[in-house]
């Protein structure tokens, strides 16, 4: 996975469970976390006005997350769609994989809630980040 973008998340006591485990549902906002961030740091956008949804969310976990660790989530865009874009992640702790995950967001109208184009601003912008090749 490319170290270009990355970003720190830290474990909060309400984040652990009785096994003093980060629970699972909480890797999903370690992952928004990392996800805003690039949507505000690359695509140089605020979030509100892209008006992304999650169309998929799919989370493998490798190892538990205590307080004691420092996450960092390690991402990047695999696949640029019309409306959409599919964002593979790892969580890390350390040198180790804690959890690896993916999650597809489509950008829809806020006012019909149907997809709509990214724009050709946010294409280039993902393009030159993530050195994707231009559709022939």
């Amino acid at each position: 996975m490319s170290e270009k973008f990355t970003v720190a998340v830290p474990v909060r006591y309400r984040d652990l469970d009785p096994m003093d485990h980060v629970n699972h549902a909480v890797y999903a906002s370690y992952l928004e976390a990392a996800r805003t961030d690039y949507i505000a740091d690359v695509l140089e956008t605020p979030q509100e006005e892209l008006a992304f949804v999650i169309a998929n969310l799919e989370i493998s976990y490798e190892r538990p997350i205590t307080m004691d660790d420092d996450p960092v989530v390690a991402l990047e865009v695999t696949d640029l769609g019309d409306s959409s874009c599919t964002l593979a992640y790892e969580i890390r702790t350390g040198d180790e994989i804690a959890a690896t995950a993916e999650t597809t967001i489509v950008r829809v109208d806020p006012d019909t809630g149907h997809p709509t184009p990214l724009s050709d601003t946010v294409r280039n912008r993902v393009r030159e980040f993530e050195e994707l090749e231009a559709p022939a």
